[in-house]
């Protein structure tokens, strides 16, 4: 498979994704539902880890812990508290718009990225597309000063979520793909069980819901779909790309999951969804299409 096909494949599930997360969630505690996923996911990556004799091995296991917290359980933490105090169509906003600047300047303070006129054009009409994407969704129940705090939050989070990123693109080159993503997915789940527990606290009718057929779709498509097929390919693409572009599945997966939303859950869609559409994904292929000008130095 070409990288453009697997990327379009990660972004496509991750877009796919965002239905089934919001049904499970319905009747699972969303943090407690994402602990399950990554437990269940690094179950998945270590049976297929052992079918393919690979060593679980690592010399840097320091920034695998370091990288796994970032990209999820500092993400998470600050995203979900950020989401639960400001509108959710501008937090979505202020997340997928600043990651790919968060990639690239944070992969550039590293010596992996290159800041070009491109790549600062590809991002000012992601941002734009985002904006006319999310339009009919920013919504107005939540304003004033923990609106403000719960925006900081999301971008804090989209930080943690960008630097991990990026400081997991040596591991990918000193060890397999897969077997990073069984330590950071069994890590995450580790880390987010604590978190679950603090912001929402014990249930054992958490458990008994997992059985519940919204529960079971809704996970399996998050461990089968977005775990095993599409966070194997994004560090793949990491490896092989960098993050900033491999990062860039943020300015097409919200199209893929507004468009689901559109027909399976009538929510809005009109003009400037569809032109933000089409601008965020002209920007993803102009940052694609950028001509790679040597290696960076991955190694930092």
């Amino acid at each position: 498979m070409s990288r453009i096909a697997a990327f379009a494949l990660m972004a496509l599930i991750w877009g796919l994704t965002w239905l089934p997360m919001k049904v499970a969630s319905e009747v699972v505690p969303p943090i407690f539902l994402a602990a399950a996923r990554f437990l269940l996911a690094g179950l998945g990556f270590f049976l297929i880890a052992k079918a393919q004799s690979l060593p679980l091995y690592s010399n840097q296991f320091g920034r695998v812990v370091a990288a796994s917290l970032l990209i999820t359980t500092g993400c998470y933490s600050f995203l979900f508290w950020g989401v639960a105090m400001a509108p959710s169509g501008l937090s979505a906003i202020v997340n997928l718009s600043l990651m790919p600047i968060f990639l690239i300047i944070i992969g550039a303070l590293y010596g992996q990225e290159r800041i070009t006129k491109r790549r600062v054009g590809a991002i000012g009409l992601g941002v734009l597309g985002l904006m006319l994407l999310f339009s009919g969704r920013t919504g107005a129940a939540q304003t004033g000063t923990m609106a403000a705090f719960g925006l900081v939050a999301v971008a804090i989070g989209t930080v943690s979520y960008a630097w991990g990123s990026v400081i997991s693109r040596p591991l990918t080159l000193s060890m397999p793909p897969l077997v990073l993503a069984f330590w950071q997915s069994l890590i995450d789940g580790m880390a987010l069980v604590p978190v679950s527990l603090l912001i929402e606290g014990y249930d054992p009718a958490y458990f008994a819901a997992l059985s519940e057929p919204r529960a079971l779709f809704g996970l399996g498509i998050l461990v089968l779909g977005g775990s095993l097929i599409a966070f194997w390919i994004y560090l793949g693409l990491v490896r092989d790309w960098g993050a900033f572009r491999a990062g860039l599945y943020s300015f097409v997966s919200p199209v893929i999951a507004v468009a689901v939303g559109g027909i399976y859950a009538a929510e809005p869609f009109g003009w400037a969804e569809g032109l933000g559409m089409g601008i965020m994904l002209a920007a993803t292929a102009l940052s694609l299409s950028e001509k790679r000008a040597g290696k960076a130095a991955a190694l930092a």
